[in-house]
């Protein structure tokens, strides 16, 4: 198998910078080789420009490596913004953020991330139309794409501990480590599912929330790093999986949503070192990216449905990949992915 170059350097960084409206940050259109550069807009309060820049650098190589193994005729990219310290005007900065997005004459698409909402996603199409998340016509695909997210992680979740415990999500117990959109949908679902559950959440009134519907215990997320708990799943910030947290990790299997969860990919061979099944992130979260591209492109509900439903076994392919090259899943998945851009370059530059 061809391997596409490591790591594949992005394509366009453009610096946000509006001071009228607040706006400051970065969108990074990491490749374009299977399609326009998609990816949601984060907005997020960080320490300084650098922190920001470098989040989205890596936030929208994992969008490209997300896409081509979801199969979309996608590439991948980011935005990134930066909370305002002083007051701001919401609906002012995001629609300054759109025109950034107009600007680049369709090559990124934007949607909704951490920190942003329909309501945001609204204000930007005030300024482009290359946005998607927007509320969703009778019967088409579109809205907050958390619920589809979560469907796509529990489908990788039930692959994951079949495969590696031989159980099913009713005999395991799973730690999910924040409860935003997704992480709370996700709690729904394994609940529903039969699962036990652990849960971290800063939020106090939204950990009751989960602890009354779902009768969850709630931990410190210190604390849950430890449980006995068979999964963890980090549905908050990246880089929870560190040096010190693999030491300390009481799961046998790592399978949530929040993205860029290994802080390097020393990690994941870590995990694999220590009998841990990792299932890549970018891999199991693709259920969000999916209803985007079905509402961008013009699928229909089923279609979106569809392919999010097959997460698991895209998953499955991976974890197959693995074990035949005797190399962690992170390592087999990067692999995977960049071969399908490469193939995908190569054709483009044939037909040029």
């Amino acid at each position: 198998m061809f391997d596409f170059p490591a790591p594949v350097p992005p394509e366009e960084v453009l610096c946000l910078d509006d001071p009228q409206s607040g706006l400051s940050g970065v969108i990074v259109i990491h490749s374009t080789a299977l399609g326009p550069a998609a990816g949601g807009c984060r907005f997020h309060r960080y320490a300084s420009d650098a922190d920001a820049v470098a989040d989205a650098l890596r936030l929208a190589e994992g969008m490209s490596y997300k896409n081509a193994l979801a199969g979309l005729p996608l590439g991948g990219g980011k935005a990134v913004i930066r909370m305002p310290d002083a007051p701001f005007d919401r609906a002012a900065l995001f629609r300054a953020f759109g025109r950034a997005v107009a600007s680049l004459g369709g090559r990124y698409v934007t949607a909704e991330d951490v920190g942003t909402s329909v309501a945001d996603m609204q204000c930007v199409a005030d300024s482009t139309r290359h946005v998607a998340g927007l509320p969703a016509a009778p019967g088409a695909p579109g809205g907050d794409p958390s619920p589809w997210t979560a469907l796509g992680v529990l489908r990788s979740m039930e692959v994951a501990v079949e495969r590696h415990l031989g159980a099913s999500l009713a005999d395991v117990t799973v730690a999910v480590q924040g409860l935003g959109h997704v992480g709370f949908a996700l709690c729904e679902l394994l609940h529903d599912a039969g699962a036990r559950l652990f849960v971290a959440e800063p939020r106090i009134e939204v950990a009751a929330e989960a602890a009354r519907r779902f009768g969850a215990r709630v931990m410190e997320s210190d604390e849950l790093l430890e449980a006995s708990a068979e999964v963890f799943a980090p549905c908050a910030l990246g880089g929870v999986i560190n040096a010190a947290s693999v030491r300390r990790l009481g799961a046998s299997v790592v399978c949530g949503a929040a993205n860029n969860q290994l802080a390097t990919p020393a990690e994941g061979d870590a995990l694999l070192a220590r009998g841990i099944l990792y299932a890549p992130d970018y891999v199991v979260n693709a259920g969000g990216i999916i209803n985007v591209a079905a509402e961008h492109l013009g699928w229909s509900v089923d279609e979106a449905r569809a392919r999010v439903e097959a997460t698991g076994a895209r998953l499955a392919a991976v974890l197959d990949h693995a074990a035949a090259e005797r190399i962690a899943p992170h390592r087999a998945a990067d692999r995977l992915a960049r071969a399908a851009i490469a193939r995908a370059h190569r054709q483009r530059v044939l037909a040029a």
